[in-house]
């Protein structure tokens, strides 16, 4: 059986990014090459302050930001928790935090792009969270604040469509 494809209304995504400051990203790498590094550090240049969640790197910094290896060891509130990790982690991360997501005033899951578990997430959303997957927040908020259009992404600049000379 085929999932239903997801769907997000753009304004639901707009509204998480508008409204979240602090994010656990959990799975970051402490390697400039990764994806979670790049988008770390990016959505730092945005203003979020994003807390590196990653059980071997605990106690060290990644992008400025002490590392820990669970969401419930992050002293004050967290908005959201970003999953860079597979599918199948989701749901015992999910299971972790949603213990403890009141009293960490949580009130997002986002799965990275390639990750979705449609049972975390129907458990998190019975206890009230909101719940995006298979989204990367870096290319939500350059896609939906016009920041894409520096590289020429759907700006017109760059295209693979043959242009009529003459």
């Amino acid at each position: 059986m085929t999932a239903a494809p997801l769907i997000y209304d753009d304004a639901e995504i707009i509204g998480i990014l508008r409204t979240v400051r602090t994010i656990a990203m959990v799975g970051a790498s402490a390697n400039w090459v990764r994806p979670s590094n790049f988008a770390m550090k990016y959505l730092q240049g945005k203003g979020f302050r994003v807390i590196p969640l990653n059980p071997g790197q605990a106690g060290k910094e990644i992008l400025g930001e002490t590392c820990y290896a669970s969401v419930a060891d992050i002293p004050g509130p967290v908005d959201m928790v970003d999953i860079f990790r597979n599918s199948e982690a989701a749901g015992p991360i999910v299971d972790a935090v949603l213990p403890i997501a009141a009293d960490k005033e949580i009130k997002v899951i986002w799965m990275q792009l390639g990750i979705r578990n449609d049972d975390a997430a129907a458990r998190a959303e019975a206890a009230g969270l909101t719940v995006i997957m298979d989204r990367c927040p870096k290319i939500e908020y350059g896609r939906l604040f016009g920041e894409l259009s520096w590289s020429g992404v759907n700006s017109g600049i760059i295209t693979s469509k043959r242009r009529k000379l003459g």
